[in-house]
């Protein structure tokens, strides 16, 4: 039976979904290059041994795994043969602290954690990763849930986050339906981390599905990703975050491989200009994603037709309510106490402030929902005086909010001066949107998930300032 001619809802707690959906097609079919080629018989044979490991360590149908691991191989064995054995994968971030994983552990109880032994590889986006597994109880999850993710915490603390096999079947079907995602025989050259969504189930998991290669570059650079796009013939879709374009951008003029077909980013939405920009360079169209850790994709413009809009992913309800977008979803996402302030009544409140046409159901997000403040009795939308800034030229990124005055955080191009970028913004903005103060970064700092951090503490303990 295929995934199409199955009701979701008998997926609940069938651990067999992961043959059936995942793993299933010829042994030969090629599923990573790393560059080694892993076909699916390869793969079959990797997740039966770390069923078996898990198995001996104590993991049972109904408990959890924490998976401790950079993306790897080992990391996609242990994360399907969790599954395999009816538990829930808890999914934590390698580079997290021993302190912040041992609070994980304090909170989830999980039956056994997954972790590396040794990790080999540098700079490498795909690690080679030699495991081990901790037995640490024999609670019970008391959910359905298949895996469990904390949120990428760019606004303040993580949110703990399950989503059911259905949900993450569900998912994958709106992939299959979506227009200009990577086709069957093709390759996405993969960047964002399998731990958060978007490498999750847009990459990981619809790889697999969809029987596309999944290719990791060798090293996190430009030349890097376009040797992975040049290595064989086929179709290739880079997907990534706003952080990759750049690395993209910075590699010789002259390199325009053919195969590359698209670049779909996830995390903020990208601004025209930047769009523009990348088409210019490759000659390609730069792909918009918009989603959360709480549902998946939510919208998608992959040819750049609606920018700044998005079209509702097929199967995603979206409303707006007193200039809030709110995302239809049966049962709250969020694991402990219910969260009534972000889920009640069967819609959950996204936090980004948006609009939806009547007419075409087009999605235009306005940014985030406290974006809106009021100056001397003048009302501000701090989202068009960071998307103002974001657009000028010199500035790399910019977050602007409000901390009792208007604050812009920026990362400058080398070279650019910040007197520079101010005296434009002057001649751009009315004197009341104009931010009281300046910091600046190196490099500005991003959550796991490549986001630009706004929590305002980190950014107060982060930036060096400067007042105008």
């Amino acid at each position: 039976m295929t995934m199409e001619q199955r009701a979701d809802s008998s997926w609940a707690t069938d651990a067999g979904w992961v043959d059936e959906v995942l793993l299933a097609g010829p042994d030969s079919g090629v599923c990573f290059r790393v560059p080694e080629v892993v076909d699916r018989a390869g793969l079959r044979r990797m997740v039966a041994d770390r069923r078996e490991r898990l198995t001996a360590a104590g993991l049972r149908s109904g408990g959890a795994a924490a998976l401790r691991l950079p993306p790897s191989l080992a990391y996609v064995a242990n994360l399907l043969a969790v599954w395999q054995l009816g538990a829930q994968a808890i999914l934590l971030d390698y580079r997290l602290t021993d302190h912040e994983v041992e609070q994980a552990r304090q909170r989830l109880l999980p039956q056994v954690i997954v972790a590396p032994r040794r990790v080999a590889g540098g700079l490498r986006v795909f690690f080679d990763v030699e495991d081990t597994i901790t037995r640490h109880g024999d609670e019970p999850t008391g959910s359905e849930h298949a895996v469990v993710q904390l949120s990428s915490g760019s606004t303040g603390p993580s949110k703990v986050i399950g989503r059911t096999a259905a949900d993450l079947i569900a998912e994958i079907r709106r992939y299959t339906q979506i227009d200009g995602v990577a086709l069957p025989g093709e390759r996405i050259v993969l960047l964002p981390s399998m731990v958060h969504v978007l490498g999750l189930v847009g990459g990981l998991l619809y790889g697999l599905h969809a029987r596309v290669e999944l290719v990791p570059p060798q090293r996190l650079t430009g030349d890097s990703i376009l040797d992975a796009i040049e290595a064989t013939a086929s179709p290739a879709t880079v997907l990534g975050v706003p952080f990759h374009i750049n690395l993209l951008s910075s590699t010789a003029p002259d390199r325009r491989p053919a195969q590359l077909r698209r670049m779909i980013t996830g995390g903020e939405l990208v601004p025209a200009a930047t769009a523009a920009a990348f088409g210019n360079r490759f000659g390609v169209p730069l792909g918009n994603m918009y989603g959360m850790t709480e549902v998946g994709v939510i919208g998608t413009d992959l040819d750049g037709s609606h920018r700044p809009a998005v079209r509702p992913a097929p199967g995603i309800a979206v409303r707006a309510v007193d200039g809030e977008l709110q995302i239809a979803r049966a049962a709250s996402p969020y694991l402990g106490q219910a969260v009534p302030e972000r889920w009640s009544d069967g819609w959950l409140r996204t936090r980004d402030a948006g609009t939806v046409d009547a007419d075409t159901g087009l999605v235009r997000i306005l940014g985030r929902l406290d974006s809106q403040v009021t100056i001397g009795g003048l009302q501000v939308d701090l989202a068009e005086v960071e998307a103002t800034l974001d657009a000028l030229p010199g500035v790399v990124a910019a977050v602007v909010l409000f901390d009792e005055a208007i604050v812009a955080y920026l990362q400058l191009e080398p070279g650019s001066q910040l007197a520079d970028v101010e005296a434009r913004l002057g001649t751009l903005l009315a004197r009341f949107k104009l931010p009281q103060v300046y910091r600046s970064f190196d490099q500005f700092p991003r959550t796991t998930t490549g986001k630009l951090v706004r929590d305002r503490a980190v950014l107060r303990a982060s930036g060096s300032g400067a007042a105008p």
